[in-house]
């Protein structure tokens, strides 16, 4: 499971070589990561822990995206909805809508602290995607 902080898609050497320097060069501190329940993104089919967007972890997000920006890579132009996604039922939408109503209002997780991110490598396939970590970037330092 992961919170996605930039989905980068089709990557040539050159831009990971840049991006594996540019993101070693992050100073950021240890984000708290706190959970906002459970959800759906209904037109995707995924069931998510919502996660909440608070300021250390939207900083983080912000300064990986000004580092690979530098690569050559654009940042999402919707809103960032950080979440991890737990399940995902597309073309389902009766389980779907069924699992929607037994989800819990107030659901309640424990919360964390991260202290190091992820560069993964995603292969698609059959039975989903499969996840190789390419690098780990402490976090470490002020803002």
């Amino acid at each position: 499971m992961h919170i996605t902080l930039q989905f980068l898609g089709d990557t040539s050497q050159e831009q990971y070589e840049c991006t594996q320097a540019h993101l070693r060069e992050l100073h950021v501190a240890p984000v708290p990561i706190e959970f906002a329940g459970l959800g759906l993104f209904d037109r995707s089919g995924v069931v998510l822990a919502g996660v909440k967007a608070s300021p250390a972890l939207l900083l983080l997000q912000k300064r990986v995206t000004e580092a690979t920006a530098r690569c050559g890579f654009v940042p999402e132009a919707r809103a960032y909805q950080p979440h991890i996604t737990l399940a995902r039922c597309k073309g389902q939408r009766q389980g779907l809508n069924a699992l929607k109503a037994r989800i819990p209002p107030r659901a309640r997780f424990t919360g964390f602290v991260a202290e190091e991110f992820l560069l993964f490598e995603s292969f698609l396939g059959p039975a989903g995607s499969r996840y190789e970590v390419r690098g780990r970037f402490p976090l470490r330092g002020g803002g």
